[in-house]
């Protein structure tokens, strides 16, 4: 009489071990830093709180204590493992250090123990002299435009003077310009050509260079990407495309450079505040150009005034986006020095909420999402609104 009670009790005493035995697992890596509670983490706990309900109650007994073990298995295997290598003795180079996230990231790297070579497009400028002040001895500031062949090889061959032979753990293409957010058609080429010249073609090119150091030190190359680079955003044509081209390069270089032990990771942040829409002069400025280049029939079917409500439209956009950049510096930090860095890190709650409905969800539903977020609202084309007074007559 006494057998079901003793084997109920056995049960219980089991499945509580194995509960406790993957809560113990999941506290040591919290315990170890190795575990951030990102969407993969909550996803596994979910997964043993269901797997818990039905295995214990909808399926008693031993069967149902197997499937809960197998639960707990696939839960733990789930989780994110993010062993961290020293940081002691490791040079990063960072581009685009005037300010934003470079400028944040160079600091940061600089507290943390790295050594740090800090790009900057103005040596002379407030960004690079907050640098030399602030930092410590370890951080050196660099001059280093981008799309410079010459300053690519002036910085390739100070940083491996000062390392001597000790190569470089990482290289971090941070560097970017957004120029002006417009509908496609009004953007003007050189725009475009902007856009590419320094997101993609100087990427490419400082990358090209700093790869034998790079391979030496078996160490990380980071690409700083956009959101923009895999979700169609309104007004980011020229931005966007040149994102999109950053990350299958990224991609291919993971490939090919595994053989050597180069890792390649994307940080793909979404809608912080780092001042690259710029300032309300070099918006009017922009907003000359784009209106004196555009032909008489595209003016008259956009309106000046379409054009200038752009600026008050991300304006908004950047004030209700996050002024604190920790969440990106963290992600890079971890994919310098991660055992087993992820492919792509999306720091920022839009980096990752919108490439899902854009991937995930049907066209009309992510474009209607898009829409509501980046659209004109109000602010329609002049051709549009006069089409729709014509139809309306008719």
């Amino acid at each position: 009489m006494d057998q079901p009670a003793d084997q109920d009790t056995l049960l219980v005493w089991l499945y509580a071990l194995a509960t406790a035995a993957l809560g113990s697992a999941v506290i040591r890596r919290l315990l170890r830093q190795e575990l951030r509670m990102g969407v993969r983490a909550v996803g596994s706990l979910l997964l043993l709180l269901l797997a818990f309900r039905l295995c214990f109650v909808a399926l008693p007994g031993f069967p149902g204590l197997c499937l809960f073990c197998l639960a707990c298995a696939l839960s733990y295997c789930s989780l994110p493992l993010i062993g961290l290598l020293p940081v002691h003795q490791k040079a990063i180079l960072i581009t685009g250090c005037d300010s934003g996230f470079g400028h944040a990231l160079a600091k940061y790297l600089d507290r943390l123990g790295f050594t740090v070579f800090a790009g900057v497009l103005h040596l002379d400028g407030a960004g690079a002299e907050d640098l030399k002040t602030g930092g410590s001895d370890r951080l050196t500031v660099l001059q280093l435009d981008i799309t410079s062949t010459e300053q690519i090889a002036k910085t390739f061959a100070q940083v491996k003077a000062q390392l001597k032979n000790r190569g470089l753990w990482g290289v971090v293409n941070n560097a970017g310009v957004l120029e002006f957010v417009a509908d496609a058609e009004l953007l003007p080429m050189n725009t475009y050509r902007r856009c590419m010249e320094v997101n993609y073609f100087g990427a490419v090119e400082l990358t090209k260079m700093f790869l034998p150091l790079l391979r030496q030190a078996k160490g990380r190359l980071v690409n700083i990407s956009s959101m923009a680079g895999n979700t169609p955003l309104l007004g980011f044509a020229a931005y966007g495309a040149s994102k999109a081209a950053l990350g299958m390069f990224s991609d291919i270089l993971r490939q090919e450079l595994a053989i050597w032990g180069v890792k390649v990771a994307i940080v793909q942040p979404g809608g912080f505040k780092t001042g690259i829409f710029g300032t309300t002069a070099q918006w009017n400025k922009q907003h000359k150009n784009i209106v004196q280049q555009l032909s008489p029939d595209v003016k008259s079917d956009y309106g000046e005034n379409y054009i200038i409500a752009f600026q008050g439209k991300y304006d908004k956009l950047q004030v209700h986006s996050p002024a604190d950049l920790q969440p990106v510096l963290n992600d890079i930090s971890i994919a310098l020095i991660a055992k087993n860095p992820k492919r792509i890190y999306t720091p920022g709650p839009a980096g990752f909420i919108l490439p899902f409905i854009y991937h995930y969800l049907p066209t009309c539903v992510s474009d209607f999402v898009i829409f509501q977020m980046l659209g004109s609202g109000k602010d329609t084309p002049a051709g549009v609104n006069k089409m729709a007074s014509s139809s309306n007559k008719q």
